[in-house]
């Protein structure tokens, strides 16, 4: 009897694709945290009795405090480092800190020191993150695996222990123990995390599958042909491992320079002190003239040359929903020269949907009442593109009838009885008769030539329709790859594990020429090397466990937010928080953006450095005007940077290429 869908239990929708589980190393676990966290409570005790002018001994005991926990760690590094002749900025911090509490400035150099210990335990809490999230991409291997023995006994041993040459069982629901082939059986496999396809792949005797993997309805005997260490997904922890690894030593450009800088300039200013004292001056003279080279020399208004305007586009950047981890991050999301891009839930939402129905002719039925019949037998089972069915009946308000005798097998479709009919839904291939007729084989050629999955649908045995399932582009995907394309110079490489044909008809809709296809994550990682021994700074944009290991060798990795992995959310330089494509070309514009201040900025501090110092070394410098000038210095590159912090500097060049289309 019929009843209304709205009544009827839905399947449950499909969600983010399956990932690694959350680990997590608590904040407060990594003592860089715990001593940052008590530096900023003392600082904060002591700024109250500090401005309200309670006894000394008072904020001074407090800020004395903050300076020994907030300090000592980073000043024990910088001494290891001078002992091996290296003049680190951490000791340089603390040294100016220690400077400025000797003359007075007690809460200038207290906030110094909070500012940099704060900065250390972002970056060790963005480290354990990272090292988190391989940990957990460890988990999506099963610990245990159903091993065959040659006398057709099973036995649960360590998945680790496997070995080649192995066969196991996979039974339904279950994860695959190890990467091997198809000895019996048939299945439809999730491998989403391995390849990024939005569907299950049709598996049976022969085929290839990976560990970690999940299996779908049907039970598998796999023959395992590599050793656990060697698997797709051991490959991955390592391919994430060595990238982070080359890309963490990454620096400011300032900071690249500073120690050389900082070298200089102490030199410099005992030579300022020195010469003029062996040439007779007086003490108090020669001192007056190195303490004011010193000032106006020191790298004050360099370092605020690169710092506001990076921080100001981070802070704009997460007011439109693009979280960039870092000022490095920003700095080289402006160098970015070339862009690849991955498919599934990056320029498509990576859910299926129905985008044609093809009643044929002779069925005497409608589009709605080929979707309804299909909905209807599909209605029970879990597969995605069953999912995709009953949605698109769902939202075009038809009525399901019940289903009974329901059969499912994998590779082949559903099978059940609506209405006393006997109703097949699933591949062409299977379940299309010889004498199907030519308007059905055609339909299918047509949709799968389109790049869409084609399901064939069959009443007692007479096929009646061809549905067209895809996976459907995000609106302003095409209108960012030609953004991207304005801003780089060339056109987007579309990098996908996903099959050549679906690939390049998406490619075509947005406009990619360079498509490859059929990538293990492995490949997406050469493809972006190959990028870069052609001098690109490659920017990688993708979603899943499998694009980790790209989005870590590249230059920049941006991840999608919604539906991305831990992974590839803690391997990405920076997350689209809202999955909004548009945001892409925004960002690297803002980057740039930020670049020029910091060129503009440079050049400032640089010519006050400049007239300051040849003022000081050829006359007269009077220390206040020498002071003022520096800190007018510093004044003006930080007021400049800050400019990035206005709305109008958040432009959408994909939004204006649309405009122009």
């Amino acid at each position: 009897m019929p009843s209304a869908l709205d009544q009827r239990p839905a399947p449950a929708a499909a969600g983010p694709r399956p990932g690694p589980p959350r680990r997590r190393t608590r904040v407060l676990a990594l003592p860089e945290a715990r001593w940052a966290l008590a530096a900023l409570v003392l600082f904060l005790l002591a700024l109250p009795p500090y401005l309200l002018g309670a006894p000394a001994w008072l904020w001074g005991t407090l800020f004395a405090a903050t300076y020994v926990t907030g300090g000592w760690e980073p000043g024990w590094e910088g001494l290891k480092a001078l002992k091996d002749r290296m003049l680190d900025v951490d000791l340089l911090m603390v040294v100016a800190a220690l400077g400025a509490a000797s003359i007075g400035q007690v809460l200038d150099g207290a906030l110094l020191i909070v500012i940099f210990a704060t900065s250390g335990a972002l970056e060790a809490v963005a480290t354990a993150r990272t090292a988190d999230s391989v940990r957990g991409l460890l988990d999506l291997a099963p610990s245990t695996a159903t091993r065959l023995l040659p006398d057709g006994t099973e036995e649960s041993v360590d998945a680790a222990r496997l070995k080649a040459g192995d066969t196991i069982l996979v039974r339904p629901g279950e994860r695959v123990g190890g990467d091997g082939r198809v000895l019996d059986g048939a299945s439809d496999v999730d491998q989403a995390t391995i390849t990024g396809e939005p569907l299950p792949v049709a598996k049976r005797a022969g085929d290839e599958v990976f560990a970690g993997t999940v299996n779908g309805t049907g039970a598998l005997r796999v023959r395992v042909e590599r050793d656990p260490a060697d698997s797709v997904i051991a490959r991955i922890v390592r391919m994430v491992e060595e990238a982070s690894g080359t890309k963490a030593p990454t620096q400011l450009f300032i900071e690249k320079i500073e120690q050389r800088y900082s070298i200089g300039m102490v030199v410099a200013t005992l030579a300022v002190f020195a010469v003029p004292l062996a040439f007779g001056d007086t003490l108090q003279s020669a001192l007056l003239r190195a303490m004011t080279f010193m000032i106006v020399a020191s790298p004050c208004a360099v370092v605020l040359s690169t710092m506001p305007p990076l921080l100001s586009a981070i802070a704009n950047a997460g007011r439109h929903g693009v979280l960039v981890k870092s000022a490095v991050v920003m700095e080289r999301l402006g160098q970015v020269d070339a862009v690849a891009l991955d498919k599934t839930g990056t320029l498509t939402g990576g859910v299926p949907r129905v985008t044609d129905i093809r009643p044929l002719p002779g069925s005497a039925l409608t589009g709605d009442e080929v979707l309804a019949l299909a909905a209807s037998a599909e209605h029970p089972s879990e597969h995605p593109l069953a999912r995709a069915v009953v949605d698109a009946a769902c939202e075009g308000g038809l009525v399901l009838a019940d289903a009974g005798d329901f059969a499912s097998v994998p590779g082949r479709g559903v099978t059940a009885v609506v209405a006393g009919r006997t109703v097949q839904v699933g591949s062409p291939a299977r379940l299309l008769p010889a004498d199907a007729g030519p308007a059905g084989r055609e339909a299918v050629r047509e949709l799968e030539d389109a790049g869409r999955t084609a399901v064939a649908v069959l009443r007692d045995g007479a096929p009646v329709g061809v549905l067209g399932i895809a996976d459907r582009l995000r609106p302003d995907a095409a209108a960012t790859v030609a953004a991207l394309t304005r801003l780089t110079g060339r056109p987007p490489v579309l990098l996908t594990g996903d099959n050549e044909r679906a690939a390049r008809h998406l490619a075509a809709e947005v406009g990619i020429t360079d498509v490859r296809s059929g990538l293990l994550p492995q490949d997406k990682v050469t493809a972006v090397r190959e990028e870069e021994a052609r001098g690109r700074k490659v920017l990688v944009v993708g979603d899943g466990v499998n694009d980790a290991p790209a989005l870590a060798a590249a230059h920049c990795g941006i991840a999608m937010g919604k539906a991305g992995s831990d992974l590839a959310l803690e391997t990405a330089d920076a997350v689209v928080v809202r999955d909004e494509l548009a945001t892409l070309p925004a960002v690297v514009n803002l980057a740039r953006a930020a670049r020029r201040l910091v060129v503009q900025n440079l050049v400032v501090a640089g010519v006050f450095i400049t007239a300051l110092v040849a003022w000081d070394l050829i006359g007269t410098l009077p220390l206040p005007l020498g002071v003022a000038g520096h800190e007018g210095s510093t004044v003006i590159v930080g007021l400049n940077g800050l400019r990035l912090l206005r709305e109008a500097a958040w432009t959408d060049p994909a939004k204006d290429t649309k405009d122009t289309a």
